[in-house]
């Protein structure tokens, strides 16, 4: 389970979905993930599935590894769908019993909302697959320098998240050899009952969390060492710099976008 997450991992291609401006991918995600909430037609689900296969073969990412992610919610998508399924009211009545009851449409919107889970966390695996953590720090900071004027700490606010996005691998890592020591030394982590998974996994916890706050505590000496002063002054090695392929993908998104909303409207 630890090695399925994918969130923050890095896959390294040459391709023209990793040769974007990371900028240009950040704003391509929001957009992509508010266009995912515009409609709930199946239909056009499955037209944006195809969409998302076809930026899978783009970027050279294994159509594989990126479903790897969804394996880590799994039981959030049973959940959602069963709640969908059973709470829709409807008009027509497939199958009752006491207050349970599923309907046409309880079955539309929980497949609906199935299909719109899975996008949202394959779609947007695009921008953490295919862009290095620093390009992604560059990125965010460029994106947010037009707040500054209301006091919004840009360059912070990307460090943060670049530093969280670098700690998930090295801490999936820590977890994955943490859990087979405590196997080697007989711990079992498939108790059955909540209370007794809960104590089981005390043995990973702890140490897990021990070793996250040395990591920190290391990082935060490591830059005060190098006298670290983030903020207004610094320069970048690799200046961000929009090229033609990215106007062009600025113009496929506005298409894109126009087209949801477009047969959102006619559907």
């Amino acid at each position: 389970m630890i090695r399925d997450i994918t969130i923050g991992q890095y896959y390294p291609a040459e391709s023209v979905i990793h040769r974007l401006d990371p900028r240009t991918k950040v704003i391509m995600s929001f957009v992509f993930i508010i266009s995912l909430f515009l409609t709930t037609d199946i239909r056009l689900y499955l037209a944006v599935g195809a969409l998302v296969l076809g930026m899978a073969r783009l970027s050279k990412v294994p159509l594989s590894f990126m479903l790897r992610g969804l394996k880590t919610i799994f039981i959030i998508i049973i959940f959602t769908v069963a709640f969908n399924l059973f709470q829709t009211p409807g008009t027509q009545v497939w199958w009752q019993w006491s207050f349970l009851r599923i309907t046409r449409e309880g079955v539309l919107s929980a497949t609906a909302m199935a299909m719109r889970l899975i996008l949202l966390i394959v779609g947007s695996s695009f921008l953490t697959l295919t862009t290095p953590p620093v390009s992604l720090t560059d990125a965010i900071e460029s994106l947010l320098k037009p707040f500054e004027i209301i006091k919004v700490p840009a360059h912070e606010i990307a460090m943060m998240m670049s530093i969280a996005l670098r700690f998930i691998p090295i801490l999936l890592e820590e977890t994955d050899k943490i859990m087979k020591a405590q196997l080697a030394r007989g711990a079992n982590f498939e108790q059955k009952g909540m209370i007794k998974k809960a104590k089981a996994m005390l043995p990973l916890l702890v140490p897990l969390f021990l070793s996250a706050f040395r990591r920190a505590d290391d990082l935060a000496l490591a830059m005060e060492a190098r006298c670290y002063r983030g903020g207004k002054g610094r320069t970048k090695f690799k200046p961000l710099k929009y090229k033609m392929r990215d106007y062009l993908a600025y113009g496929l998104m506005v298409g894109y976008l126009g087209l949801i909303l477009l047969l959102n409207w006619a559907l």
